[in-house]
């Protein structure tokens, strides 16, 4: 929708009146099958912000986009967002760490795949999203102790 709505800005000649098509994203980081990588996910999925003059023209050019089904607002026309509205979008955009994604949870089942513990199986007992560490109760010599663990060195254990 985004490229739809730059094309028509171009083909249509609105840079005049249109000014920015945005999809806000976040850097995060994801873990699968023991790899980290970085992927941009969407903050407000569907959403797409548009800075703008309202006209009659720029409004048709917007509306008629191929992928554009409706708009924030009330009746006939969109709603502007405040400016800090529009800020705090932004600032969240450019955020300086990317936050990582476990596919884990507390209280969950995970299987250690890395380190003194490799292949052991224990319970999430807490997830620090801060550190990228989890804590792991492992249950070895007939009590369970816990272990802390980077994200990389678990796996979900499949039910």
């Amino acid at each position: 929708m985004k490229q739809n709505l730059e094309h028509r800005i171009d083909s249509m000649e609105m840079r005049n009146q249109i000014f920015r098509v945005i999809v806000p994203t976040e850097e995060e980081i994801e873990i699968k099958n023991g790899q980290r990588r970085t992927v941009n996910k969407k903050i407000y999925p569907g959403y797409v912000l548009v800075q703008m003059h309202m006209t009659d023209d720029s409004w048709y050019v917007v509306r008629n986009t191929p992928g554009v089904t409706s708009f924030v607002g009330h009746g006939n026309r969109p709603t502007p967002l405040e400016d800090d509205e529009v800020k705090t979008i932004l600032k969240q955009m450019e955020g300086e760490a990317p936050k990582v994604r476990v596919s884990y949870q507390k209280g969950q089942a995970v299987k250690i795949t890395d380190g003194p513990f490799t292949d052991f199986e224990g319970i999430v007992d807490a997830i620090d999203h801060e550190r990228g560490r989890v804590r792991v109760l492992v249950s070895f010599f007939g009590r369970e102790a816990p272990v802390e663990l980077d994200f990389l060195q678990v796996t979900r254990l499949v039910d």
